[in-house]
């Protein structure tokens, strides 16, 4: 979904190359109505496209129980940084910004196919990362063979991250996710607990990326 015909014809060309099944759309109603009968493996989405813009897009598909499973990549101009946090927050798994290379558009579609294709299939699946277990079911989270001392914020936080390896959380989405809606917490307090869980963790704490302006990240 494309509204930059060069764009269009570079990102539909190459992925096509790859292997990839490829349908290109210049209009945010066209590619809704497209999205809801084909049900595509992912969406590369611009957020400048004329009619309905591409976070309207990124809204409709993800509150559609139909559609919200869909992965989402957005492509954005430099210095949308609202932008980018708007649209991770209604549900879009990535971002790439404009201008960008073909080495990186192909980077990003598979890893995001990949995550989608290694979701947990529910909440209590066991997470291990080489000697690091973090168990659900238990609460709790072990470092080669010991229990890490970890508050109920810290954990959720922990399994909210490593459960899904390379997606980007805003503050906003970790309180809602973490602690629900309601909690009466500053998203300077999500920094605050990622200070204290990277140290918990020691030498996996650097597993947990911040992405400036944006939230955090677990590295895959």
């Amino acid at each position: 979904m494309e509204d930059e015909e060069d764009i269009l014809e570079f990102v539909t060309y190459n992925l096509s190359k790859e292997g990839y099944s490829i349908e290109g759309i210049a209009s945010g109603e066209v590619a809704l109505e497209k999205a809801r009968s084909n049900l595509p493996d992912l969406v590369l989405l611009d957020l400048m496209l004329p009619g309905i813009d591409g976070l309207e897009v990124c809204k409709a598909l993800k509150n559609n129980p139909d559609t919200a499973h869909i992965p989402i990549i957005m492509l954005t101009a430099k210095g949308e940084e609202a932008d980018i946090v708007t649209g991770l927050e209604l549900g879009a798994d990535d971002y790439i910004v404009k201008p960008f290379s073909l080495r990186v558009l192909s980077a990003r579609v598979k890893a995001v196919l990949r995550r989608r294709s290694k979701e947990p299939a529910d909440q209590t699946e066991i997470i291990k990362i080489n000697d690091l277990i973090i168990h659900p079911g238990r609460h709790e989270a072990t470092m080669k063979g010991q229990k890490i001392e970890l508050t109920k914020t810290e954990f959720g936080l922990l399994y909210l991250l490593a459960s899904r390896p390379g997606w980007v959380f805003t503050r906003g989405q970790i309180i809602e996710e973490v602690r629900g809606e309601d909690y009466a917490v500053t998203e300077r307090s999500v920094d605050v607990q990622v200070v204290g869980l990277r140290k918990k963790l020691r030498e996996y704490g650097k597993l947990i990326e911040t992405v400036r302006g944006v939230g955090y990240r677990f590295r895959e």
